[in-house]
């Protein structure tokens, strides 16, 4: 059963991206969410479809900056050790799933509970579970853009 998941979700990925590519051009994607998903009127392309990251996943590519959607599907107990990082999973809607790294010595926490609709952009990086997103938060150097994550249209960088 985790196989043929995994299998189908591969699908989607790469149906995801090629529909991304075809669509580049400027067009946008059908709107997110629905009532009460905290997205509303707000289509794929103006937060970053979950494409680039779906292809990602598929390809096994890291160092990838990436904007996601999804929900929380559980919250993990902080990691303390070096820089303190509150973590999370995020189901995406093909059903992959990722860890958020969320650097909480840089950045406020965000108020996310199992269910909660997210927004995220940061740094993907490929592991066999899935993989992980880093850099959801400002940088302090000043050197690359930096990430975020948006609960209920308050972002949290």
């Amino acid at each position: 059963m985790k196989l043929v998941r995994r299998l189908l979700g591969l699908a989607l990925a790469l149906l995801v991206a090629l529909i991304s590519l075809w669509l580049r051009d400027g067009e946008s994607l059908p709107t997110i969410g629905g009532p009460g998903s905290g997205w509303t009127g707000q289509s794929d392309s103006e937060h970053g479809a979950n494409a680039a990251i779906e292809a990602a996943i598929a390809a096994q590519r890291s160092d990838t900056w990436v904007e996601l959607t999804g929900h929380v599907s559980r919250v993990l107990r902080d990691d303390e050790k070096g820089s303190r990082h509150q973590r999370f999973i995020v189901e995406l809607p093909s059903g992959a799933t990722v860890l958020i790294a969320h650097n909480i010595d840089l950045a406020p926490r965000a108020p996310v509970e199992v269910g909660t609709a997210v927004l995220i952009r940061g740094e993907f990086e490929w592991n066999d579970r899935g993989g992980v997103v880093h850099w959801t938060h400002h940088d302090p150097r000043g050197r690359r853009p930096g990430g975020w994550i948006d609960v209920a249209g308050e972002r949290y960088r």
